[in-house]
């Protein structure tokens, strides 16, 4: 597997960081990647729009970045998720964080391959503190929409506080039958059933190649714990520890097209190779035969120790995969710069 061309977004004075984002091919060839810019600091809770760049030679060069969604938020607009639907239609989903006690996914859709999007729609009916990750709702081969949600309560009622916010997350799963118009909660949620300081955070889902769906979630654990469902996300097994050690990072995990293998990136704390305790790093490339169950075929994309590696986006051309995923370090921070890369196909 060689590891081709690589696309940075470095922070600037006026965009001190710009992550996490998700990919679309547009109908005419063109790869639209979709993407946090930060414009008032770094920090999650920092002033934040979504911006696109677009790709005409499969990624290996990149257009300016223009403004998707302006920041419409309390504190900002971020964590992108982009989908094209059986319909046809461009759906963008995405977070607006309005405080420490407050933060709601929403879902637009182009009828014009991005170029306008209609009025928000909201995804749960309840308030609260949600978190969607980037590039993370799928479609299921029966036309369902799911999407995996962290839950964090409050333990205080200041919203300008951190002290109000609950790191501990329940998992659960937002559906929607209709294409995004309605939404409801499945009928399961979960938390962690042991002592933890995360809970089950920013889960993602993948549909496996017989139906059922495979939820995975970061841990303070020393492993991404999973569910499975094998009614399209009505109710989900409860949560066990996986076979992916990882530190307190996400990974990310789709099924490779017309095929039943899955790819996951994440954070490899496994002792296979070494790696700095508690870092966000290597960024390894695994495969599963399957369904998740084991892992094999392991590749480093990234090994610096120095490090920060993680909300990794997946997308994949006829012959190779752009992976986007952040790519700080000790220098410019971890969550700062932006960084593409193309792969050939496992």
């Amino acid at each position: 597997m060689s590891q081709n061309d690589v696309y940075n977004i470095e922070p600037t004075k006026e965009n001190p960081r710009s992550s996490e984002g998700a990919f679309v091919t547009l109908t005419n060839g063109r790869i639209l990647f979709c993407y946090t810019q930060f414009y008032g600091g770094a920090a999650d809770e920092s002033p934040a729009r979504l911006v696109g760049i677009e790709s005409g030679d499969g990624g290996k060069s990149w257009s300016v970045p223009r403004e998707i969604l302006i920041n419409d938020g309390g504190n900002n607009v971020m964590s992108v998720s982009l989908l094209r639907l059986k319909s046809g239609r461009i759906a963008l989903f995405y977070l607006k964080k309005n405080s420490w006690i407050e933060c709601l996914p929403y879902v637009r859709f182009s009828e014009d391959e991005a170029k306008t999007w209609s009025a928000p729609t909201l995804m749960t009916a309840a308030p609260g503190y949600f978190v969607l990750n980037n590039d993370r709702v799928i479609q299921l081969s029966s036309g369902r929409l799911v999407a995996p949600l962290a839950f964090h309560r409050s333990k205080g009622t200041d919203p300008h506080s951190s002290r109000s916010f609950d790191a501990r997350a329940v998992a659960l799963w937002s559906l929607s039958d209709d294409e995004g118009k309605t939404w409801r909660e499945a009928r399961s949620w979960w938390a962690l059933p042991v002592a933890s300081g995360t809970g089950l955070q920013e889960p993602g889902v993948v549909e496996l190649a017989d139906g059922a769906l495979l939820c995975f979630a970061r841990t303070d654990k020393g492993a991404q714990y999973e569910m499975r469902s094998t009614d399209k996300g009505e109710t989900w097994s409860a949560p066990v520890a996986g076979p992916l050690l990882s530190p307190v990072a996400p990974a990310s995990i789709k099924r490779l097209p017309n095929s039943a293998r899955l790819i996951a990136l994440y954070n490899d704390h496994s002792g296979r190779i070494t790696f700095p305790k508690g870092k966000r790093t290597p960024l390894t490339l695994a495969l599963s035969d399957d369904g998740g169950k084991s892992w094999h075929g392991h590749r480093e994309i990234e090994t610096d120790p120095d490090g920060w590696y993680c909300y990794t986006a997946i997308h994949f051309l006829e012959k190779t995969i752009l992976l986007g995923y952040c790519a700080g370090d000790k220098v410019v921070g971890g969550l700062n710069r932006l960084r593409i890369r193309s792969i050939s196909l496992p």
